[in-house]
């Protein structure tokens, strides 16, 4: 139990605290929203709950009555690119959505439920827009980006409009480059803008903004009108003036940008990034009111923030709201943007904000945390020195629970987190994957490495070709420095990152000693394994990040841990899910194979029908009380929390 409210704080060994957010509050807390937006005169989302196995639903908020659209059984999930994103559209009455389980078509009308496919097997779809009918509230077909696996040796990847009645795979509008997304009709239905990029570019490092005019016949009179080799263009949108605006970096930081005539400029020219890498589709990082303003969102020290610009001033205004995440943004009106919004204290939720105020009201949000208001620990922005001179960043969580204090003269066991991606970021909103690790007594450091948005293009081009090298210095630096400032025990330092975080955990412990234990979740260990074995979207990433192939081929070599088993010398658990078509399971079935080899501390947890990052609610608590039990042992610390048996091979019994 814990203590009462009024009680003195119980003095107790770090990571031993009694907490009342356990593995299955966090699971039932696991709530995620996405694909946010605006719809007659709804709005709609996407709903993912473990307790469901992770299955995804649509949900729709019409006249303040939150419901669900899609039936049971429905999981509304597309797998173009693997990371999806965009699975939905909706016209007039009708929502299209994209099915997981088969990644076809399907239709909803209003009131009525028909669970007949309309596209044919071995197509994906994403990014769909409606295109209007000649008469009121018709929709004459639907423009898609289409992923084509009908030879999967041979993926392909283009815009294709579906006439409505769906009935096939679609007449492809654009083919020829090898990606393609954001599809965006202009106002009066006659252009249509579309970003595109080729091999071996990620669409962060470089995209190209093309418009065409959309005939009967097809699209004609393309142009190239922003982006380059050089340059990363996404979300383009057309205001009701006929103006294009689109985000481009070529700034050094993702800004606004307006294209109407020969030129483009930017209309709130600042050092911070407007968006994000485009990992899922349909992002939306702004709003078009369609009056000469836009709302926007910015981050500046990975903190988010939104403004209204006035599009002809240039001048903006910042609104002071008590988020420090947004995603997600969509017009509801005039006056009303909604957006899914990360706070501090409190879980992610879809809130409506009033911009002229301003003012957030909360429509939805996941379970309530299970913590006082004082047992939550608040992300604190750090910058600390690394190797060759740069600095990194990182939020760094003390330890925080009201009812406990460490035992005196101790310090606190430190959990390095690294984020996946690698080109993504850590938040500093509330976690509850966080908040599980203070509120028992452990520090966390999320670290920012060099390589991750949010700090421009500069900061996230530090990784290109340093992948293994400049992510572990800068891991092991956070550790080194918070070591240093007395806010972590030197002998009870652990690391712990999914997929690109999982290879910088395995890096960092196979190539210093600063860390006492390390869980890899679902992380490479042979990265020309991975440059063969992994789908599409991702099968030249390593081209910047570490080399082309063959010629980088020592450099591969050079950085898969399996190499570097002598360096191994601490206590390893090793979570992977048997379906992840991103990072196969040979990739972790390797790398436990031979640390058992070479008798160094492991524990492997396989899970059946997880893919890329668990999604069912028993797997996700089972993962975190592996990982809570791995670390009592390793620590020599026991938990208060009543955990399953795990068993670490070779672990010396005291």
């Amino acid at each position: 139990m814990s203590a009462p409210a009024d009680a003195p704080p119980e003095s107790a060994p770090y990571g031993s605290w009694v907490s009342p957010l356990s593995a299955e509050a966090l699971a039932a807390g696991g709530i995620r929203f996405g694909d946010l937006r605006s719809a007659a005169g709804s709005l709609y989302w996407t709903e993912s709950v473990p307790a469901r196995g992770g299955a995804i639903s649509l949900f729709r908020l019409s006249a303040g009555v939150a419901s669900q659209v899609t039936p049971d059984g429905a999981n509304v999930r597309t797998r173009v690119h693997e990371y999806g994103g965009a699975p939905f559209v909706v016209a007039g009455d009708t929502v299209y959505y994209s099915q997981f389980s088969d990644q076809r078509l399907y239709a909803l009308k209003r009131g009525g439920i028909d669970l007949e496919p309309l596209t044919p097997p071995n197509y994906r779809y994403a990014d769909c827009i409606a295109i209007p009918g000649a008469g009121k509230s018709t929709t004459a077909a639907l423009i898609c980006v289409r992923e084509d696996h009908t030879d999967p040796a041979h993926v392909r990847n283009t815009l294709v409009r579906l006439p409505v009645p769906i009935a096939g795979a679609g007449d492809v509008l654009f083919e020829g480059t090898d990606f393609v997304s954001y599809p965006r009709l202009s106002p009066d239905g006659r252009r249509l803008a579309f970003i595109t990029w080729n091999h071996p570019n990620m669409p962060w490092d470089g995209t190209e903004l093309r418009v065409a005019n959309l005939t009967a016949q097809g699209l004609q009179a393309q142009a190239v009108i922003a982006g380059g080799a050089a340059e990363s263009v996404i979300e383009p949108q057309w205001d009701s003036d006929g103006t294009l605006y689109f985000m481009s970096d070529r700034s050094g930081f993702w800004n606004l940008y307006a294209q109407r005539g020969a030129g483009a400029h930017p209309v709130w020219p600042r050092a911070a990034e407007f968006a994000a890498p485009l990992w899922s589709f349909g992002e939306s990082n702004y709003v078009l009111f369609g009056d000469g303003r836009a709302l926007v969102c910015f981050r500046e020290r990975g903190i988010a923030r939104l403004a209204v610009i006035d599009l002809k001033k240039g001048t903006g205004r910042e609104l002071d709201l008590p988020y420090v995440e947004f995603s997600h943004l969509t017009k509801i009106d005039a006056r009303h943007i909604a957006a899914v919004a990360g706070a501090s204290k409190s879980t992610y939720s879809i809130v409506s904000i009033d911009v002229s105020a301003p003012k957030a009201t909360t429509l939805r949000s996941a379970v309530p945390v299970p913590l006082q208001a004082d047992s939550i620990s608040v992300a604190t922005p750090i910058d600390f020195p690394s190797a060759q001179g740069r600095t990194a960043h990182a939020f760094y969580y003390a330890p925080t629970n009201v009812g406990f204090r460490g035992t005196p003269g101790t310090l606190p066991p430190l959990l390095a987190m690294v984020h996946g991606g690698p080109t993504s970021q850590a938040s500093p909103a509330l976690r509850l994957g966080v908040q599980f690790w203070t509120s028992r007594g452990f520090a966390v450091v999320d670290v920012n490495y060099g390589g991750s948005s949010g700090y421009g293009r500069a900061y996230r081009r530090e990784l290109n070709g340093k992948w293994g090298v400049v992510d572990a210095e800068d891991v092991i630096a956070a550790v080194r420095f918070l070591i240093d400032t007395k806010r972590a025990d030197p002998k009870r330092t652990a690391i712990s990152g999914g997929s690109a975080g999982g290879y910088t955990v395995l890096v960092a412990l196979s190539t210093s000693d600063v860390f006492r234990a390390g869980t890899d979740s679902f992380g490479v260990s042979d990265m020309t394994a991975l440059a063969r074995d992994t789908h599409k979207f991702e099968s030249r990433y390593l081209d910047s990040l570490i080399g082309p192939l063959p010629q980088a081929q020592a450099i591969y070599d050079s950085r898969s841990p399996l190499n570097h088993l002598d360096g191994f010398q601490v206590p390893v658990l090793v979570l992977q899910g048997a379906d992840d078509p991103v990072v196969p399971p040979n990739q972790s079935k390797r790398i436990v194979e031979a640390l058992r080899a070479r008798h160094v501390p492991v524990a492997f947890k396989l899970y059946p029908g997880e893919s890329h990052g668990f999604r069912k609610s028993e797997n996700i608590i089972n993962a975190l009380q592996s990982e809570l039990s791995f670390y009592g042992q390793v620590f020599g610390f026991k938990p208060a929390d009543q955990l399953p048996p795990l068993s670490i091979e070779g672990l010396p019994t005291t």
